[in-house]
């Protein structure tokens, strides 16, 4: 795992995504985690300057491998790790394709109170997971042809009906891998979870940042 600063108001872990089933060790120079690696350094250069603590994880083994859900184990082992770190800090989780699926299982910890889902992987109805008490943002390209942005879409309207402070974001035309208008990916995240932590009162409100920007 990448290391964070040693105090932090927030917190964010990134998740890269996997295959169904796979018991071969992860590595770094896979796609999917070097997607992630991109993915977190843009969220440091934005998050960083609030103090947030962003780390990326990387499984032991490649696959969900039900019903052992493995990359869920990591997580959770992850997220206790940051808890001892930081304290009981608020939580964001960000997750791409199979990560977006390791979010949701998390989203029900005490601590973890965002979750940004990137082009998920929701087979099971997977987004029913997100408690009504936390929010909740989805994106997905409308191309993707490796997880179902229809089913994304759908469980992320079903969420907002139960309460939780959700939103979907389609890229129209855009694959599963991020790489059309990989800023708009980036910048959809970062804002998101600068968000959901400014409603913690851990950083300033949109208004104000935006206002620092000009100032």
């Amino acid at each position: 795992m990448d290391r964070g600063s040693p105090t932090a108001p927030a917190y964010v872990l990134v998740l890269p995504g996997g295959k169904p089933r796979s018991q071969d060790p992860s590595r770094c120079w896979h796609l999917s985690n070097l997607r992630m690696i991109w993915l977190a350094r843009s969220l440091r250069s934005t998050l960083g300057p609030h103090g947030i603590a962003v780390q990326r994880l990387q499984y032991r083994v490649r696959g969900w491998n039900a019903p052992e859900a493995s990359p869920v184990h990591d997580a959770r082992m992850a997220l206790e790790r940051a808890r001892l770190r930081f304290g009981d800090v608020p939580v964001a989780v960000v997750g791409h394709s199979m990560g977006g699926r390791v979010a949701a299982h998390l989203a029900g910890l005490d601590n973890v109170r965002a979750i940004a889902a990137l082009a998920p992987w929701w087979p099971e109805s997977d987004g029913d997971l997100v408690p009504a008490d936390r929010s909740l943002m989805v994106a997905h390209g409308t191309a993707d042809r490796w997880t179902d942005p229809v089913a994304s879409r759908v469980q992320t309207e079903q969420a907002l009906a139960r309460g939780v402070n959700a939103s979907w974001h389609p890229l129209s035309g855009a694959g599963h891998f991020m790489l059309t208008r990989p800023r708009w990916w980036h910048r959809i995240t970062a804002d998101f979870v600068l968000d959901a932590f400014a409603a913690e009162g851990v950083v300033a409100a949109p208004t104000d940042r935006k206002a620092g920007r000009h100032a």
